[in-house]
């Protein structure tokens, strides 16, 4: 296992993380492309903190937490968790780090097995990791089922007969048993009803406080992340557009696609909301298998320039702490390489209000 982190440091490190999948063509399936699922991705996260990262659909936000775990083997890039390099380490290590690192999957009639019983299934990393006799095994079962709020009665049970919400408990406490650091939680509110959302993210945030777990929280709600979240990243098209902390990057978002993302959250207050401005994105998102030129978002964004179309933007740091992709906030210099104007173009998307 890996060593214990002290506290304050680093736990997660991401670096030019790349995941492509091939395209292949002809009956000798040659190569004839990639999917860049996930391209260039950086970012880090702090022993007991929660990242959120946050997206459309199809940005590669779960791939991204996949490849992070090693079930998919990355293209390029490095992570490493409590200092050990996971991207690169051999098949018999990597079995050894897995107890420090756990995964709790999207969709819990999926990820449980209907032919275990929920003894078995909690059991299972238990019996694969771990050494301990029949009545010791048992009582660690027990114990799982009591954090997460399931009654032991249950036990010999199989998944069909639990609710969604209580189906995504045994996936969490399938997740506990090896006692992890690092959990990525892809989407576990995804498939549940709105009260029991609240239910799975308040125990999430419990058993965080109890046991000291750094989270991965990958959603498209933007509003259940505001919650769970310190820190936010906002992903397009297989890239990381902006990363901050929670509450200034919901104040003022740095990115026109977060801003664009958190002016589609409705307001509670129904005079706000009736007079509020939102931003409408035209178009369809491109192929991650074809990426237009330039910034993955010059297609669809509403302040798009002309260096944007021909200039990938560097992920840098625009103010202390804040993290952002974009020609906007680049410096007038970098803004005029190569003969390229800094003035907006007519945008191709407008603001409406609605």
């Amino acid at each position: 296992m890996l060593d214990a982190p002290t506290p304050g440091r680093k736990l997660v490190e991401v670096s030019d993380l790349k995941m492509y999948f091939p395209i292949t063509a002809g009956i000798f399936r040659r190569r004839v492309g990639d999917v860049k699922a996930v391209d260039n991705v950086s970012f880090d996260i702090y022993e007991g903190e929660t990242l959120g990262l946050v997206g459309e659909s199809g940005c590669g936000k779960s791939t991204c937490g996949r490849v992070i775990l090693r079930l998919y083997e990355p293209t390029a890039g490095t992570i490493r968790i409590a200092g050990r390099d996971i991207a690169a380490a051999p098949q018999d290590e990597l079995r050894r780090l897995r107890p420090t690192m756990q995964m709790v999957f999207q969709d819990p009639q999926a990820s449980l097995n209907p032919r275990m019983t929920v003894a078995a299934i909690i059991g299972e990393p238990i019996d694969e990791h771990a050494r301990l006799d029949k009545a010791a095994r048992l009582a660690r079962i027990y114990e799982l089922m009591d954090q997460v709020g399931l009654n032991r009665n249950f036990a010999n049970r199989y998944p069909h007969e639990f609710s969604g919400g209580q189906r995504q408990r045994i996936g969490i406490a399938r997740a506990l048993a090896l006692n992890p650091k690092f959990i990525v939680c892809d989407e576990p509110i995804a498939a549940l009803d709105v009260s029991i959302q609240a239910q799975v993210v308040n125990l999430l945030e419990e058993l965080q406080d109890r046991l000291g777990l750094t989270y991965l929280f990958i959603s498209h709600d933007l509003s259940m992340v505001r919650h769970i979240a310190d820190r936010v990243a906002v992903m397009y098209l297989g890239q990381i557009a902006e990363l901050g902390p929670r509450d200034a990057l919901y104040a003022e978002p740095l990115h026109p696609y977060t801003q664009a993302l958190l002016s589609a959250v409705p307001e509670p207050d129904p005079v706000v909301e009736a007079t509020r401005r939102r931003v409408i994105l035209t178009g369809d998102v491109p192929s991650p298998a074809n990426p237009p030129k330039g910034c993955n978002f010059s297609t669809r964004c509403p302040k798009v320039m002309a260096i944007c179309r021909e200039v990938e933007p560097a992920f840098r740091e625009i103010v202390p702490g804040r993290f952002a992709a974009c020609h906007l906030h680049s410096d007038t210099d970098s803004n005029t390489t190569a003969g390229q104007t800094a003035a907006p173009e007519a945008p191709r998307s407008t603001q409406q209000g609605e």
